[in-house]
């Protein structure tokens, strides 16, 4: 049984890429202390989590639980370590997508994670951990990660005003906090800047790893960066005058490779 459990579902945007790209190449130093469950663990929760979140479905909820039941009982014992499930889309999808406005299911999803986690394992400590970032360059980089990866084709002054209140991830951190009856703790992108292991520190520092187990790791740069201005540009383009989706993603890729870039 984990003697800590760090439940890290979030949000989009907020250096979870980079949190997790750490965990992993760092995985063999970090073994004694940590287990690791990480976004390419969890596809089948997150699929059903996405979907709870845009049609708030009970019976998508009862998915949600059915698949992460199964993920947390196939893990093995892991005596006197942290147990650390870590994927922002457990939060569900990413807002803007349609009429995905926030993170309104991310309370209930949380929920009902804790909920199955306190069954699984009584006596561990569960621990909720939630990563934000100021709304301002939240807005600009949920936008294009939309622009590069879905269809989207509002300019950004009308995705901005359109899905404000999403950016408001403070607001939401004391949601879930005043919704699921374990320890919420948070901490900005903005504040892990100066950080030796940026974004990863504030999560080393929960599960209690020694410094002298940090220094020998390796830090990585941030990871799913945002491509520069005019193949995003580009991408939008795209966007708007493709309406097949085959056609469309063929055309990103095409700006991507004239760009010397991958996908």
């Amino acid at each position: 049984m984990p003697r800590r459990i760090i439940l890290h579902a979030g949000f989009h945007k907020t250096g979870t890429s980079s949190i997790q790209a750490s965990l992993r190449e760092n995985r063999v130093a970090l073994k004694k202390q940590i287990a690791l469950r990480l976004r390419w663990h969890l596809k089948d929760v997150v699929s059903a989590a996405r979907g709870y979140s845009t049609d708030l479905d009970p019976l998508t909820l009862i998915k949600v639980q059915l698949r992460f039941g199964e993920m947390v009982n196939a893990i093995p014992g892991m005596p006197r370590r942290t147990l650390i499930i870590s994927a922002e889309e457990l939060s569900g999808h990413l807002p803007g997508r349609g009429s995905l406005a926030d993170y309104s299911a991310s309370p209930v999803l949380l929920y009902t994670y804790w909920e199955i986690l306190r069954a699984a394992y009584p006596e561990a400590e569960i621990i909720i951990y939630l990563t934000t970032r100021a709304p301002e360059p939240w807005l600009a980089s949920a936008y294009w990660e939309h622009v590069k990866s879905s269809s989207m084709t509002l300019d950004f002054d009308t995705f901005r005003d359109t899905y404000a209140k999403a950016a408001d991830l403070d607001f939401m951190v004391s949601e879930v906090a005043s919704r699921v009856p374990t320890p919420v703790f948070s901490k900005s992108l903005e504040s892990c800047r100066d950080l030796p292991l940026g974004p990863l520190d504030p999560m080393l520092d929960l599960c209690e790893v020694p410094l002298s187990v940090r220094a020998a790791l390796t830090a990585l740069p941030p990871a799913n960066r945002r491509h520069r201005p005019e193949i995003l540009a580009a991408m939008l383009e795209a966007n708007r005058t493709f309406s097949d989706p085959d056609a469309r993603q063929s055309a990103k890729q095409a700006i991507l490779t004239e760009a010397g870039l991958t996908s």
